[in-house]
């Protein structure tokens, strides 16, 4: 009898034993599994942001997939641990002054301006202005190519994206030779001078030093309406007329807005040379 119930407590004893390990595997499995489900997730969510990284999104997709924010983010580089880069990229995008927002508005914000938004210092705000230089320059050298000075669209397209941002008055004067090859592009004025000032003589001393043979004027009106001024038109015929008598030809005087021109030669205000 004794030795029954003894018989009896092993196998119970054994039987405790064996639910107990298998208890404690089945933990073992669950924070395994946890584990694994835990790095999995966060695998995941690091996969998802580099996504939505302008920089992974630029080598994913291309730079025509990205926001302005994003490209100027990548020109950023860097933030702050408040504002990442992309939040101070939409940052200066605020500063753009209508009408011109966006990009567009970037070229008439100073560093100053700049450096005023918490996170952007001076070497980020001089990197910003050298951004918008050189895209207008970019702009400048691809109408450049091929121009055909005869076509005052193409003289006009040559020199928008240079005086479409000004504000302020700036007024130049393109000498050209016999067979319409430009000399040179001579900047005559900028500021508070107006087109209105510039005097016919300074004109002509500048497309003789330069062995002019026709020349043609361009100047752009901050406000962005190109219409032509009364004084506009009157220094025009007065350069016409003095051009003749020293046979150096006024071909045209291009008025630049905001993305718009007028050409007296295509209005007709200009009579045959």
């Amino acid at each position: 009898m004794k030795t029954r119930d003894k018989h009896s407590m092993e196998e119970k004893l054994s039987m405790e034993g064996n639910h107990s390990k298998e208890d404690k595997h089945s933990m073992e499995e669950g924070h395994s599994m946890e584990k694994r489900h835990s790095k999995e997730e966060r695998h995941s969510k690091k996969k998802d942001a580099a996504q939505t990284l302008p920089y992974e999104r630029f080598l994913r997709f291309g730079a025509e997939s990205l926001t302005e924010a994003e490209l100027l983010a990548i020109i950023i580089r860097t933030g702050t641990k408040e504002k990442p880069a992309l939040q101070l990229a939409r940052e200066v995008l605020e500063l753009a002054r209508y009408p011109k927002e966006g990009l567009l508005g970037l070229y008439d914000v100073t560093v100053e301006e700049l450096k005023k938004i918490s996170g952007i210092g001076e070497v980020k705000a001089v990197k910003l202005k050298c951004l918008t230089e050189l895209s207008m320059r970019m702009s400048m050298a691809r109408a450049k190519e091929g121009i055909n000075f005869q076509r005052s669209g193409q003289v006009a397209a040559y020199f928008m994206e240079q005086l479409r941002h000004r504000n302020t008055e700036c007024v130049y004067l393109v000498c050209l030779d016999s067979k319409g090859r430009m000399l040179c592009e001579k900047k005559l004025s900028e500021g508070s001078v107006r087109m209105s000032l510039i005097s016919p003589r300074e004109i002509f001393l500048a497309a003789l030093e330069n062995k002019a043979v026709n020349i043609i004027l361009v100047h752009n009106h901050p406000s962005g309406d190109p219409t032509p001024s009364r004084s506009d038109l009157e220094l025009t015929e007065n350069v016409r007329e003095l051009g003749q008598k020293m046979d150096v030809n006024l071909l045209d005087h291009i008025v630049i807005g905001d993305n718009r021109y007028i050409s007296f030669k295509e209005a007709v205000w200009l009579q045959d040379n």
